[in-house]
């Protein structure tokens, strides 16, 4: 399908991409500069580097201190942030279409002229090794961690994003330059800006900014995926409820089957109407929350289910989930539920249009994991596609419930009878 005359795109002669999608019926912007590593191509030896370079790209550069760059889009309005995911680093900036020079001139300044104090890099080792320890007093955060352990390792992607503790303290100013060296260069980076924002005026600015720089040959360093193997983990916390994940290895962001998957998860737990929800939570009352979920990766990716109850229900969830699963593998999905299915994810699509920042991450995106601008009526196109026996006959082999890994956290038994894991099951 040919692509909307809003959005278009300017490869510079370093390799660095443009995108961008005018919106002109609004007065805002979300701007991002997107590079194309993440926490799965970090050696061992330094996990955690990713992450915590995007911390320290907020720590001054050669014409703002730290407090010069929170300050220069919160003085206007405007807001600035960052993240880094397993296989992606973005920094962003929402604002309005009139500080789009702001924007740029201060994230690229980020990205490219970051000064690494020494006396920066030893506070924000503490910072960062704080945020650590509040994922681990989180149990969804802490067993969302172990969950992913399970499925990967001993592949970069079981690793936390965040790091270790003991590869966060080794971190040098030295470390940090030769990262960004190795991964920053231009034909890793995407620059996108969804909003009020004409494309030449985008490219004439990025173009100031970042056409001096050359782009290296460096690969960024991914591994291959390594075989999964299903398992099962009990692990026990001075907590209050158990917590139980329930998943696998899944579909990558390209693969052609990734709709119909899409549509059996949104059946199964997508939501207060779907039948994880209505099956367990509305009959039974064994959980306040149950949901599944599923992440794509460039060529693998995860799908999950997950709940907190009483340590005393697991068992008769963990039925009750396997059942919904077999439902899946054995039954066709009713045309009206999977009509309603379709629906939702197509409303989920067009209201996310309304968000400049959710356009921005899909000019981005797009380019990542297809080189090109996926269009609306194409992803609708493939939700329509998909009918109830593709959908089962995919379902028949991916719910396999041997194929299947588990991870359980559970309070400590704090003088209770009984062995927790023997309750478990």
């Amino acid at each position: 399908m040919s692509t909307p005359d809003r959005v278009r795109k300017t490869v510079l002669p370093n390799g660095l991409r443009i995108v961008t999608e005018s919106i002109r019926t609004v007065r805002s912007l979300s701007v991002g500069i997107w590079v194309k590593t993440g926490s799965r191509h970090e050696k061992e030896e330094e996990a955690g580097i990713t992450h915590f370079l995007e911390h320290m790209l907020f720590k001054g550069t050669e014409r703002r201190s730290a407090y010069d760059i929170a300050q220069s889009m919160e003085s206007v309005g405007g807001y600035l942030n960052a993240f880094t995911s397993p296989e992606l680093t973005c920094y962003y900036a929402r604002c309005l279409d009139t500080e789009l020079d702001t924007a740029l001139d201060v994230l690229t300044d980020m990205v490219i002229h970051s000064l690494f104090p020494e006396v920066e890099i030893e506070k924000e080792k503490k910072v960062v090794i704080e945020e650590m320890k509040m994922y681990r007093d989180n149990p969804e955060d802490f067993i969302f961690e172990e969950f992913h352990k399970q499925l990967f390792q001993p592949h970069p992607l079981g690793r936390p994003i965040i790091g270790y503790e003991s590869t966060v303290n080794s971190f040098t100013r030295d470390h940090l330059f030769q990262y960004i060296g190795e991964q920053y260069h231009p034909r890793n980076v995407i620059i996108a800006v969804a909003g009020n924002a004409e494309h030449d005026r985008v490219t004439a600015l990025v173009e100031k900014y970042f056409q001096p720089l050359e782009s290296t040959v460096t690969g960024n360093g991914d591994q291959p995926m390594t075989p999964y193997v299903a398992s099962r983990e009990v692990l026990k916390r001075p907590i209050e409820q158990t917590h139980f994940m329930l998943g696998r290895r899944a579909l990558s962001a390209v693969d052609p089957d990734r709709y119909k998957l899409l549509l059996a998860n949104t059946v199964l737990g997508s939501g207060m109407s779907s039948r994880l929800h209505q099956n367990i939570r509305e009959k039974y009352g064994y959980c306040y929350h149950i949901q599944s979920f599923m992440e794509a990766f460039r060529d693998s990716g995860l799908f999950g289910i997950y709940t907190g109850t009483d340590r005393g229900y697991v068992d008769h969830m963990r039925e009750l989930v396997l059942a919904e699963l077999r439902r899946l593998r054995e039954e066709k999905i009713p045309e009206k539920e999977l009509s309603e299915a379709k629906s939702q994810l197509k409303g989920k699509l067009l209201l996310a249009q309304e968000s400049m920042s959710n356009r921005m991450t899909r000019l981005a995106k797009s380019e990542v994991f297809y080189d090109r601008y996926v269009t609306l009526d194409e992803l609708v196109a493939e939700i329509d596609r998909a009918d109830a026996g593709q959908i089962r006959d995919l379902s028949e082999t991916f719910f396999d419930e041997k194929e299947f890994t588990e991870t359980i956290l559970m309070p400590e038994n704090n003088g209770q009878a009984g062995d927790a894991e023997d309750q478990a099951g």
